[in-house]
Protein backbone atom coordinates (compact mmCIF):
# COMPACT_ATOMS: atom_id res chain seq x y z
CA UNK A 1 0.00 0.00 0.00
CA UNK A 2 1.64 3.19 -1.15
CA UNK A 3 0.74 6.76 -0.35
CA UNK A 4 -2.20 7.88 1.67
CA UNK A 5 -4.99 6.19 -0.31
CA UNK A 6 -6.27 2.64 -0.16
CA UNK A 7 -8.88 0.98 -2.35
CA UNK A 8 -10.76 -1.04 0.23
CA UNK A 9 -13.45 -3.71 0.03
CA UNK A 10 -15.83 -4.07 2.97
CA UNK A 11 -17.52 -7.39 3.69
CA UNK A 12 -20.29 -8.04 6.21
CA UNK A 13 -20.58 -11.26 8.16
CA UNK A 14 -23.32 -13.70 7.25
CA UNK A 15 -23.28 -14.96 10.85
CA UNK A 16 -22.99 -11.90 13.09
CA UNK A 17 -24.93 -8.66 12.66
CA UNK A 18 -22.85 -5.49 12.36
CA UNK A 19 -19.52 -7.34 12.00
CA UNK A 20 -17.41 -6.22 9.02
CA UNK A 21 -14.06 -7.05 7.42
CA UNK A 22 -12.09 -4.34 5.62
CA UNK A 23 -9.43 -5.55 3.16
CA UNK A 24 -7.20 -4.15 0.43
CA UNK A 25 -9.03 -4.76 -2.86
CA UNK A 26 -5.81 -6.01 -4.49
CA UNK A 27 -5.34 -8.81 -1.94
CA UNK A 28 -8.99 -9.52 -1.23
CA UNK A 29 -9.53 -12.05 1.55
CA UNK A 30 -6.20 -13.84 0.96
CA UNK A 31 -4.57 -12.39 4.12
CA UNK A 32 -7.51 -13.11 6.44
CA UNK A 33 -6.79 -16.13 8.69
CA UNK A 34 -8.89 -19.20 7.92
CA UNK A 35 -10.02 -19.47 11.57
CA UNK A 36 -11.42 -15.94 11.43
CA UNK A 37 -13.24 -16.64 8.17
CA UNK A 38 -14.83 -19.74 9.72
CA UNK A 39 -16.23 -17.69 12.61
CA UNK A 40 -17.11 -14.76 10.33
CA UNK A 41 -19.21 -16.90 8.01
CA UNK A 42 -19.59 -16.32 4.31
CA UNK A 43 -18.29 -12.80 3.55
CA UNK A 44 -20.88 -10.70 1.72
CA UNK A 45 -19.40 -7.79 -0.25
CA UNK A 46 -21.04 -4.61 1.01
CA UNK A 47 -19.07 -1.89 -0.74
CA UNK A 48 -15.80 -0.78 -2.26
CA UNK A 49 -14.39 2.59 -1.28
CA UNK A 50 -11.22 4.65 -1.32
CA UNK A 51 -9.88 5.27 2.17
CA UNK A 52 -7.92 8.45 2.82
CA UNK A 53 -6.84 10.03 6.13
CA UNK A 54 -9.45 12.77 5.61
CA UNK A 55 -12.35 10.32 5.25
CA UNK A 56 -14.55 9.52 8.23
CA UNK A 57 -16.16 6.20 9.01
CA UNK A 58 -19.15 5.62 11.27
CA UNK A 59 -17.55 3.34 13.87
CA UNK A 60 -13.83 3.18 13.14
CA UNK A 61 -10.92 5.56 12.75
CA UNK A 62 -9.62 5.52 9.18
CA UNK A 63 -6.03 5.59 10.45
CA UNK A 64 -6.67 2.40 12.50
CA UNK A 65 -8.29 0.66 9.53
CA UNK A 66 -5.49 1.58 7.12
CA UNK A 67 -2.76 0.59 9.63
CA UNK A 68 -4.40 -2.78 10.32
CA UNK A 69 -4.77 -3.54 6.61
CA UNK A 70 -1.14 -2.56 6.01
CA UNK A 71 0.15 -4.62 8.98
CA UNK A 72 -2.20 -7.64 9.07
CA UNK A 73 -3.96 -7.60 5.71
CA UNK A 74 -7.40 -6.88 7.19
CA UNK A 75 -9.36 -4.87 9.76
CA UNK A 76 -12.17 -6.54 11.71
CA UNK A 77 -14.95 -4.24 12.91
CA UNK A 78 -16.86 -5.83 15.77
CA UNK A 79 -20.52 -5.13 16.53
CA UNK A 80 -21.10 -2.29 18.99
CA UNK A 81 -21.44 -3.22 22.66
CA UNK A 82 -24.97 -3.39 23.94
CA UNK A 83 -25.87 -0.70 26.41
CA UNK A 84 -25.74 -2.17 29.92
CA UNK A 85 -29.10 -0.73 30.92
CA UNK A 86 -30.72 -2.48 27.94
CA UNK A 87 -29.27 -5.77 29.12
CA UNK A 88 -30.66 -5.09 32.60
CA UNK A 89 -34.10 -4.42 31.12
CA UNK A 90 -33.90 -7.67 29.21
CA UNK A 91 -32.93 -9.62 32.36
CA UNK A 92 -35.63 -8.05 34.54
CA UNK A 93 -38.83 -10.12 34.56
CA UNK A 94 -41.88 -8.16 33.55
CA UNK A 95 -45.36 -8.54 34.94
CA UNK A 96 -48.33 -8.74 32.71
CA UNK A 97 -51.15 -6.64 34.11
CA UNK A 98 -54.63 -7.23 32.84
Amino acid sequence: MKGDKLLCEIYRSSRKEEMYLYVDKRQGLAEVPEALLERFGKPVLTMTMILTPEKTLARAKVSDVMTAIRDKGYYLQMPPAKEEYLLDLYRTPTEARY
